[in-house]
């Protein structure tokens, strides 16, 4: 069945390599860390993004989408210079870049889903606001380790991300 919907088949060949992009960025993330537990943490939510492509990938295949080259190509760049990145722009930018992505990532499902609904199929419901709640728990955890940091009301203003306020339940 081919789907019948631009901006969905759009939004998630972008999520599909988006998913690329942050599993690379989260490996050098991981690698660059020193605190153990915080890397196993930062390992754990590359594998997540990892299974997250891999599920957006039997969507795509179901409605016979492939992927986009392009978006693959500019994935793999942004994901490898993001993760050489980690290991010279400190500990606190790549928690809260990562942050301010997943919070972008948990929209992006949520929207999935309601494109999905005006085609009047349903069956993604569960599996989409499941990876949004994954998205929103990594949100959360990137934004717990940098709460406190001198940098971060500065960020926020720039970037308009990372208030406690703004990062809740989904």
């Amino acid at each position: 069945m081919k789907l019948q919907h631009k901006d969905l088949i759009d939004l998630l060949k972008k999520a599909y390599s988006g998913e690329k992009a942050a599993a690379l960025a989260y490996s050098g993330h991981a690698a660059s860390l020193k605190d153990q537990t915080e890397k196993a943490k930062i390992k754990q939510i590359e594998i997540d993004e990892w299974n997250h492509r891999h599920e957006i990938f039997q969507i795509m295949e179901k409605y016979e989408i492939e992927a986009s080259k392009y978006y693959e190509f500019r994935s793999y760049i942004i994901g490898q210079i993001i993760c050489l990145s980690c290991y010279f722009i400190g500990r606190f930018m790549p928690f809260y870049f990562a942050g301010k992505l997943e919070s972008q990532n948990v929209g992006e499902y949520l929207k999935m889903k309601e494109y999905f609904n005006q085609l009047d199929i349903q069956e993604h419901n569960n599996l989409l606001l499941n990876l949004s709640q994954k998205e929103k728990d990594h949100e959360n955890y990137l934004l717990e380790r940098i709460k406190n940091h001198k940098f971060l009301p500065i960020f926020e203003k720039i970037f308009n991300w990372g208030s406690i306020s703004a990062v809740s339940e989904l």
